[in-house]
């Protein structure tokens, strides 16, 4: 049991992908446990993980009767599980069978507690920007909104272990007792910036934050949130002036804050356009 892995998914409305997802983590190799956290879908997706958990022991299943957010579904789903190991995977991600074992055998290589992700495409095989990060830099935000708010950092192809700021949410894989050294995933979070915030306190508690560049995965990207927009655009930013204010903003004064807040928002306001043409298509 020292090399199992127990999968934490979290749904909402994601029964476009929901089966494929489940079917690739039974196949997969190590995963002794898988956790699905649905978050008050209204589509077929509880269905689909039903009929999983009917199949296969290993799908165990959590229905929110209500939307508390992703970190707190993340959270419920680890609490319910055993396995030393942890892998927070978005339903829209689909691995190959040895994808989590090999990345979990890159974690046990290294010298110190480890949160790593995998390179991301799509089915062109387009590399997903939001893989590798870097932290927010809410200085160069108060000189451009649009700049500042730009967070990708480019892969490095001479590297098969490219360490990072922060990796993307949509896969994570980490040791038990790192995931519970930080108290897990900050539930204050809705939605977005938490995966930020995580990358943030496991580098502050001495881990390694990297990317497997070697090991790629399908991400179909955002199949439940395309239905909703505006409300994720609202929960992104508010999730980054949560994230100002627990690491950056007791360091600033009150002119910066207003600053970071109004600048914040106006890269909020500047995504009004593209999501009006995105309702009408």
């Amino acid at each position: 049991m020292s090399a199992a892995i127990a999968a934490v998914v979290v749904t909402y409305r994601s029964g476009a992908t929901i089966d494929e997802c489940l079917a690739r983590l039974r196949a997969a190799a190590d995963v002794a446990e898988i956790r699905v956290v649905d978050n008050d879908s209204d589509d077929d997706t509880l269905a689909i993980v039903q009929r999983h958990a009917v199949e296969d022991a290993r799908v165990h299943f959590i229905a929110n009767p209500d939307n508390p957010g992703f970190a707190t579904a993340c959270n419920q789903g680890a609490i319910d599980s055993r396995a030393p190991w942890l892998v927070f995977i978005n339903p829209d991600l689909m691995v190959e069978v040895d994808t989590l074992s090999r990345l979990r055998e890159r974690a046990l290589a290294l010298d110190a507690p480890a949160l790593l992700g995998v390179e991301q495409v799509d089915e062109q095989g387009r590399p997903d920007g939001a893989v590798r990060r870097r932290d927010p830099d809410f200085a160069a935000m108060l000189r451009s909104p649009r700049g500042g708010a730009q967070l990708a950092v480019a892969a490095d192809p001479t590297r098969s272990l490219q360490p990072v700021a922060a990796i993307s949410g949509a896969l994570m894989l980490m040791p038990r007792s790192l995931f519970d050294r930080l108290g897990g995933w900050d539930a204050g979070y809705r939605l977005h910036a938490e995966d930020l915030d995580l990358c943030r306190r496991a580098r502050q508690a001495g881990a390694v934050v990297a990317v497997a560049n070697d090991l790629r995965v399908l991400h179909l990207r955002g199949v439940s949130s395309r239905s909703r927009p505006f409300f994720v655009e609202w929960h992104k930013h508010r999730g980054l002036w949560r994230y100002f204010r627990k690491f950056e903003a007791p360091a600033r004064g009150p002119v910066v804050q207003l600053g970071v807040w109004l600048a914040i928002w106006a890269h909020a306001a500047a995504q009004l356009p593209r999501l009006l043409r995105q309702l009408a298509s």
